[in-house]
């Protein structure tokens, strides 16, 4: 049989920055979502596919390839067996609905018995496989805090909460360990649904949160459920949908993990605070911020707690959120002080992190028309932070009102040379 490259496939994959490995990890992820076990592809299938070798990928594999692409087999330049490529010919006909209906409920059903063990498996599932589950989790969170938001992270955790899964049908474990391996399932589509969020793709985050919540229900994991509904109180809260918000961060400081520990207690609050910032409630937010801060002074820090929680949560994420509450309310002074006090305390590997409140302090000083020092502060952002999706929002506004408030002062037009030369597509 002769070959032909896919020249189509090659062009998608490098539009959208997916290597041969990732292709194959985001298809397994979606073959695992499907059928309830992850995928066994790897960098050479995709090469395969590139090469013109495969011309028709198996059926579930198809469909698991539509899903991450959201094109059909044949617009990605996959042709049936027994058709020639030819430039000339119409597009081959789609796959028949009714036996494609018939995979993915065989697959959803299969999804749903996942957490029964094969009747003839002599593996026993213990901690050392937990153990492995939560090191990965913990590179997908130190992933997260370098570069968040991006496809290939959200990807990557929804790949390993397969992967978790996958694990449970893989033999027998105890109870205890089952609810571990639940909890880790539920983390990782906790990240996946979080790298959503930050990268303003908040249709996926809504799936990955409902996935999340069942996953947590079943592990019995009160911080890790916790996580979950604090992190919708956050998708409802850039979706500007303060009230689901609200209401979604209220089952979150509801949890008994926030009257055993004051630190969780704590983040519950500042999110709420934040939450009523974005509503226009001053008293509601500066006497959340209030509480927030008094949970955390009274809190053990040396306390065992997640390594999510741990990674993140401390005085510079305090601030952090109020910066982002005082900010929405037109508060920019306030907002400034939060925003200094973050950048000060900020550890090292936070590089996300210290993007976003470096914008927000620009736009803090800008809405003081201090505008010599807001524009500093905004050029000291690098171009790469700057193609975050939520730093290169808030720099587009900023751009909008720099202009807006001093459209011919000299470093409105420095601005404009340098937001144009570095963020020509962002601002």
């Amino acid at each position: 049989m002769s070959t032909s490259r896919n020249a189509t496939l090659e062009a998608w994959m490098a539009e959208n920055g997916y290597s041969s490995n990732s292709l194959a990890d985001a298809v397994n992820s979606a073959v695992g979502d499907l059928t309830g076990k992850v995928g066994g592809l790897d960098g050479s299938s995709v090469r395969d596919w590139k090469a013109g070798r495969v011309r028709w990928p198996k059926s579930a594999t198809r469909v698991a390839l539509e899903k991450v692409t959201g094109l059909s087999a044949t617009d990605l330049g996959f042709l049936p067996r027994g058709r020639a490529p030819s430039p000339a010919a119409p597009a081959p006909p789609p796959e028949d609905p009714v036996e494609r209906r018939r995979f993915l409920a065989a697959g959803a059903a299969v999804a749903a018995a996942t957490a029964s063990p094969s009747s003839g498996s002599s593996r026993r599932i213990g901690t050392s496989d937990v153990d492995r589950l939560q090191q990965r989790f913990t590179e997908i969170v130190a992933s997260d805090h370098r570069h968040g938001g991006r496809l290939g992270i959200e990807q990557k955790a929804l790949a390993l909460a397969g992967e978790a899964l996958a694990l449970q049908n893989s033999g027998s474990a105890s109870q205890r360990v089952r609810a571990y391996v639940y909890a880790c399932a539920a983390a990782f589509r906790s990240s996946a649904m979080w790298a959503a969020i930050d990268g303003r793709r908040f249709e996926e985050a809504m799936v990955h949160m409902r996935e999340a919540q069942a996953l947590a229900e079943l592990s019995a994991d009160p911080a890790i459920k916790f996580r979950i509904w604090s992190h919708a109180g956050t998708l409802y809260r850039h979706m500007g949908r303060p009230m689901e918000a609200m209401a979604a961060n209220d089952v979150a400081r509801g949890l008994a993990i926030t009257r055993r520990d004051p630190m969780f207690a704590s983040l519950g609050l500042a999110r709420q605070a934040a939450i009523h910032g974005v509503a226009g409630n001053v008293t509601a937010a500066r006497r959340g911020f209030a509480q927030a801060q008094e949970a955390m002074d009274r809190s053990d820090r040396n306390a065992r707690r997640p390594v999510w929680m741990n990674s993140f949560y401390d005085q510079a994420e305090l601030d952090s959120l109020a910066l982002t509450g005082y900010l929405a309310l037109g508060d920019y002074e306030t907002a400034e002080a939060h925003a200094h006090r973050c950048l000060a305390a900020l550890r090292p590997h936070m590089q996300r992190s210290k993007a976003i409140a470096t914008t927000r302090l620009a736009c803090a000083q800008l809405g003081q028309e201090d505008v010599g020092p807001a524009v500093a502060t905004a050029m000291s952002v690098s171009p790469e932070a700057g193609a975050h999706p939520r730093v290169a929002r808030m720099l587009r506004s900023f751009h909008t009102k720099i202009r807006a408030l001093a459209p011919n002062s000299p470093t409105t037009r420095m601005w404009n040379q340098y937001a144009h030369t570095t963020w020509k597509e962002s601002v």
